[in-house]
């Protein structure tokens, strides 16, 4: 008995197979590995991200709405593939091997990329539009490192939290640390991907700027394969998304059958220890969605067709589809924090290209590495955070992590509303009194980078630790994906914005966002994402009020 205590009591095995032992795998053990391939993955995906605008309209002959659409979409799509990259690692491959697989697509799209910067045939000459074939070798390096980014970015935050047992109550405690390191990660990766390659790019060349992010991502390949042998595991459990469609149908095809539900209506569940998910824990019944509980009511006695799950599904599977159901508004909701975020590498870039960089006499700051305000100040939050502010709020809540996840999120959505009415303001004195090239400095935009730095730490936080926890065991791929899918929401949404507001006011030449930001009215536009993200927080209030979150599951 001794023995088993040692052994984990959620079903994770070893690399060997084994159930994984508490003592030798796991923890923090396997935790450090995770971090620090995250931090160099995220150092490429940031370092694509910020040159990219600049690349567009410097090598590519863009105009700086093209190029801001263009980067927008393809952050857009990256996220998107989350979706895919999460199905494949729940239902197929498991989430370490999915990482393995998607990272490879990455770097060879990372490969392309130095290419294209390096041969001249693959980029237009000066002052020359791209071919055809040159653009289709851009937008098809950019096409793979969005989809190997996808593959990654849902499975790494679930593959780190699989790491800790949430039967063991320390475990638990560390896993809500680990959430809060991995976003520290994250945005030490932003520090360097938005600072080392941006300022190589521009003393050496394009070739350099893209070529040392690709030296980077060969490393998180084999760092995260250095920490194998001290690695949980997650068996695929076969795929969700067919699991909710046997719910659908097995509840309409009762409902047209007259099936009827009462308080003491028989449901199917088996009689095992574990659900018939393999590698699931049983769930317990819950009065919400009432209408998807015909696909487990009992309505043949003799249990003839009890293995069909497109006639009869399990309370567990039920329950399942209910808590995918359930966090869509919570989803829903917090996209617009991904709207805001997505200035951070378009419009305030172009801000910053035209303010005084000049740091000394010797020295110009980047205009690409200007987010660097929003990474230093949430490398600095986050240990703050962890170490004072979460026992100080502990103490006086009661909750183990300080701020439950959906109060986490509401902060730093509340933040969001402050930061993008300071992008307003400051655009608005920058255009007004200091309408000169290099004649306002670019810490006059601190400001809405700190407080957007700031609403990450909460709601970015939060949302992996919601996510994740909300998520049945079978789920919690598809749902790191969702979270991270609304910032291709955001992005996407960000462009259509951009179109619409450039239609209605004008075009590119007389609209409010032209090439010149000087005759543009960039503040109208930051004024009209404030007010979306007023809008925002007021329904997330209410949708947070609301939420009734998952039951434990049975014993």
């Amino acid at each position: 008995m001794e023995w088993s205590s040692d052994l984990v009591s959620n079903g994770r095995v070893d690399v060997q197979g084994r159930i994984a032992n508490k003592r030798t795998t796991g923890g923090w053990k396997a935790s450090p590995f995770i971090i620090v391939n995250e931090v160099v993955e995220r150092l490429a995906f940031f370092a694509v991200g910020v040159n990219m605008v600049n690349y567009l309209i410097s090598v590519m002959h863009q105009s700086l709405p093209d190029a801001a659409s263009h980067s927008s979409q393809w952050a857009g799509a990256a996220y998107v593939f989350t979706l895919l990259g999460a199905f494949l690692a729940d239902a197929y491959f498991g989430r370490f091997r999915t990482i393995l697989i998607f990272s490879s697509i990455y770097a060879l799209g990372m490969v392309m990329l130095t290419l294209l910067a390096s041969l001249s045939n693959l980029h237009p000459q000066q002052h020359k539009e791209a071919t055809k074939d040159q653009n289709a070798f851009l937008y098809g390096a950019l096409a793979l490192i969005a989809l190997g980014t996808g593959g990654i970015k849902p499975c790494v935050s679930s593959f780190g939290a699989d790491q800790f047992d949430e039967g063991d109550d320390k475990e638990v405690v560390h896993k809500s640390a680990f959430f809060n390191w991995f976003f520290f990660a994250i945005n030490t990766g932003a520090l360097f991907g938005i600072t080392v390659p941006v300022y190589v790019q521009e003393q050496v060349g394009w070739s350099w700027g893209f070529g040392i992010p690709t030296i980077f991502m060969f490393c998180s390949i084999l760092i995260l394969l250095l920490g194998v042998r001290y690695y949980r595991f997650q068996k695929p459990m076969g795929s969700p998304f067919t699991r909710f469609l046997q719910v659908m149908v097995a509840s309409f095809r009762n409902h047209l059958k007259g099936v009827k539900l009462g308080i003491d209506t028989p449901l199917y569940e088996v009689q095992t220890p574990n659900s018939d998910i393999v590698g699931a824990s049983k769930l317990p019944h819950t009065q919400q969605y009432r209408f998807l509980d015909k696909a487990s009511v009992i309505v043949d006695p003799e249990g003839t067709n009890r293995r069909n799950r497109w006639e009869i599904c399990t309370v567990t599977q039920v329950e399942e589809f209910k808590s995918f159901i359930r966090v869509l508004p919570v989803w829903a909701s917090t996209i617009a924090l991904a709207l805001t975020y997505s200035q951070q590498s378009t419009f305030f870039i172009s801000q910053a290209n035209i303010s005084n960089r000049n740091l000394s006499s010797k020295f110009i700051i980047p205009a690409g590495s200007v987010p660097v305000f929003a990474a230093i100040n949430a490398v600095i939050v986050v240990p703050i955070y962890e170490k004072l502010v979460v026992p100080f709020l502990r103490k006086r809540t009661g909750h183990p992590r300080g701020l439950t996840s959906l109060q986490r999120m509401g902060v730093g959505l509340f933040i969001s509303i402050f930061a993008m009415a300071s992008a307003a303001l400051v655009e608005k004195k920058r255009r007004e009194h200091y309408p000169e090239r290099n004649s306002i400095s670019v810490f006059w935009l601190f400001p809405q980078y700190f407080m957007i730095g700031c609403a990450e730490v909460f709601t970015y936080v939060g949302q992996l630790e919601f996510f994740y926890d909300e998520a049945t065991d079978g789920t919690r791929s598809i749902s790191s994906a969702m979270f991270l899918c609304e910032f291709g929401i955001g992005s996407w949404l960000n462009s259509v914005l951009v179109q619409i507001i450039e239609g209605a006011t004008g075009g590119e030449n007389r609209g409010w966002l032209r090439n010149d930001l000087n005759a543009s009215r960039l503040d109208y536009f930051y004024w009209i994402v404030t007010a979306f993200n007023a809008l925002n927080f007021i329904v997330y209030v209410f949708v947070a009020y609301s939420y009734k979150g998952k039951g434990k599951p049975r014993t």
